[in-house]
């Protein structure tokens, strides 16, 4: 796997150990960023908008694909949470169902997301409990919830929620479920329809490799039928091109949730990402980034149960201050959250890294969070 590193852009010197935050671009973006994006302006200027959208359905399309799905399905976003509040703000109302329910332990602007809902009459209910649980989220899901946000993997834990169970109860209560897969799309295998899942929302920034900028909606068949998003505009149209300001329709698919005129450029790079992860497989990077995790234990001479967690070791130290200055002073690049120190391995990473990063954090008494 180690050929694969030469498909990346990986800063140095030391090991680059942060896909769960910002994953290395492709060396793809560049020449695709001037093909989709320049090469249309320069030889066609305004005119090069069919070409532009064209660059737009390649995104959609290689989301479907990793997701398991129909393009149709597929909408581009600014944001995870912007994707997130499209969704909360079109569900349909339901006398007597007012609840939100996500975990405290989401990505703050999950939260941040739904706590907006509120001014349009839900309420917030954030459970306490261990996400990882099945019985966490069977206790807060009662019929009186209009909607269910899990994270499929914890930022500050590497804990997967129990997806299956989510959705499961979700649907007996008559409750829309939605799953944020910000960190486990491009390390996890995700597959949409077998999920029985109403709606998806992630971003390309982390395990696809895409930079930023270039987030995604993906809704059930269902769900876009009964949907009526409030952030519109003229790609969410059923007729972009109608322009016709007393006729709103929304688009019969995944579109309905665009809004208004799109950016380009970030979904060329995305799809560049995208495009390179699933030419190498992400069954393959899961084997690579288990692998060296388990070199990793070894030089660090502790055990590590990845069993129902993501691609991310979120570790705990009685010296984590000295941990990361340990980290630091051997130029790798990981971050923190609190006392926890997170550092994750892509296919670029190699062996000697691992070695490397287990032979520091040997002195620290290191274990999972």
């Amino acid at each position: 796997m180690n050929d694969a590193r030469r498909l990346f852009e990986v800063p140095g010197p030391g090991a680059y150990l942060l896909a769960h935050s910002v994953g290395c671009l492709p060396v793809a973006a560049r020449s695709a960023i001037d093909a989709a994006l320049f090469a249309p302006w320069a030889g066609e200027a305004s005119d090069g908008w069919p070409a532009w959208l064209d660059a737009i359905d390649g995104f959609r399309a290689a989301i479907a694909g990793l997701l398991g799905s129909r393009t149709e399905l597929v909408c581009p976003q600014p944001s995870v949470s912007a994707a997130l509040f499209s969704l909360l703000s079109g569900l349909p109302r339901v006398a007597g169902k007012d609840i939100l329910v996500g975990s405290r332990q989401a990505f703050p602007s999950i939260g941040f997301a739904m706590r907006t809902c509120e001014r349009l009459g839900y309420r917030l209910t954030l459970i306490d409990g261990d996400p990882a649980a099945p019985s966490t989220w069977r206790d807060a899901i009662d019929d009186r919830v209009a909607a269910v946000v899990a994270m499929h993997v914890h930022s500050n834990s590497g804990h997967l929620s129990p997806i299956a169970e989510v959705t499961a109860r979700a649907r007996s209560m008559g409750a829309v479920s939605i799953v944020d897969v910000a960190q486990s799309a491009g390390i996890l295998p995700i597959d949409a329809e077998s999920w029985g899942i109403d709606a998806i929302i992630g971003s390309c920034v982390k395990w696809l490799c895409g930079g930023p900028g270039a987030g995604f909606l993906w809704a059930s068949p269902g769900l876009i039928e009964r949907a009526t998003p409030l952030n519109v505009g003229w790609f969410s149209h059923a007729d972009p091109f109608a322009f016709d300001i007393d006729d709103f329709r929304y688009a019969p698919d995944a579109r309905r949730f665009w809004g208004g005129t799109p950016s380009i450029a970030p979904y060329v790079v995305a799809t560049a990402g995208i495009e390179t992860i699933a030419a190498i497989g992400v069954a393959d990077i899961l084997a690579h980034n288990r692998r060296l995790m388990d070199v990793f234990a070894n030089a660090a001479d502790v055990d590590l149960d990845m069993s129902m967690r993501g691609g991310t070791l979120c570790l705990q130290s009685d010296r984590p201050d000295a941990f990361a200055a340990a980290l630091a002073h051997a130029n790798a690049r990981f971050d923190r959250r609190g006392n926890r120190v997170r550092m994750s391995f892509h296919i670029w990473n190699r062996d000697d890294e691992a070695v490397r990063i287990g032979a520091i954090a040997r002195d620290f008494s290191i274990a999972l969070a």
